[in-house]
């Protein structure tokens, strides 16, 4: 469409003023990268990139500003050979992000929303803390290895201070306290994307799924079941699935909510 060529009219000096503050504002004020919502069974193709360096590093800033920055954290988790061979989990301080997972022999990646209940991001955080991560140089790493169970990195960023941690077996209590939650959040989030999935597409999965995620829940794998009580409310009156999951999902409910 061709626009109509025009000049404008003149404006008053006071008005162009602040005509050109908001034009500024727009840039800066609403810059934000806007979040795109993936829906259940979205798959998307990720490039292989590593949230922070593959060895221990740090560094800090004598800039005033860096200890007040907004905090980012990251856990990664990488073993080829694992039916789930990659994990990425991506949160701020509020506990919000994300988590990218990759299963053995697929090329792409799967990307969902996280969200990590305040009980676990309680216990999250309180672990961080008492490693002193950005202010330590530790390395975490035992002295015996055992790189058949995976590889895996923390990593925090605050301001222009960075820090990532490798190891595959540490004998640090906070570090390995650490990296166990954030497995159970992995294996939470996962369990609740392969539901949903299973609810769109392949209703007759549900039975195999609730059992899983009954074994889970017995063996203390999972962040935070209370989290899932929605979830389990929805599936026991689901028409779509066997009659056996909505069962199951009615006596998860009740063993929650005691």
């Amino acid at each position: 469409m061709v626009r109509a060529s025009f000049k404008p009219p003149r404006l008053p000096a006071a008005l162009m003023v602040f005509s050109a503050a908001i034009f500024t504002c727009t840039g800066l004020c609403f810059g934000a990268e806007p979040q795109v919502q993936q829906s259940p069974g979205t798959r998307i193709t990720k490039h292989n990139a590593r949230p922070g360096e593959s060895n221990s590093t740090a560094t800090s800033s004598n800039d005033p500003g860096s200890t007040a920055a907004q905090a980012t954290y990251s856990y990664e988790f990488s073993q080829p050979e694992f039916f789930i061979r990659h994990i990425v989990i991506e949160h701020n301080e509020k506990g919000t992000g994300k988590i990218t997972f990759e299963r053995k022999d697929e090329e792409t990646s799967i990307v969902e929303p996280l969200e990590i209940s305040s009980a676990a991001w309680a216990r999250i955080l309180s672990h961080w803390q008492a490693l002193q991560f950005l202010d330590s140089d530790t390395n975490y790493q035992a002295d015996k290895q055992f790189p058949h169970l995976g590889t895996m990195r923390l990593s925090m960023i605050q301001g222009t201070r960075r820090r990532t941690a490798e190891f595959n077996w540490s004998n640090n209590s906070n570090a390995s306290a650490l990296v166990n939650e954030y497995r159970k959040l992995a294996d939470q989030a996962i369990v609740v994307f392969d539901i949903s999935v299973a609810r769109e597409n392949q209703p007759l999965n549900t039975p195999k799924l609730m059992e899983h995620l009954e074994s889970l829940m017995k063996r203390n794998w999972l962040s935070d079941p209370e989290q899932l009580i929605p979830l389990l409310k929805e599936i026991s009156v689901d028409e779509h699935v066997p009659l056996i999951a909505r069962n199951h999902a009615g006596r998860l409910l009740k063993k929650l909510e005691k």
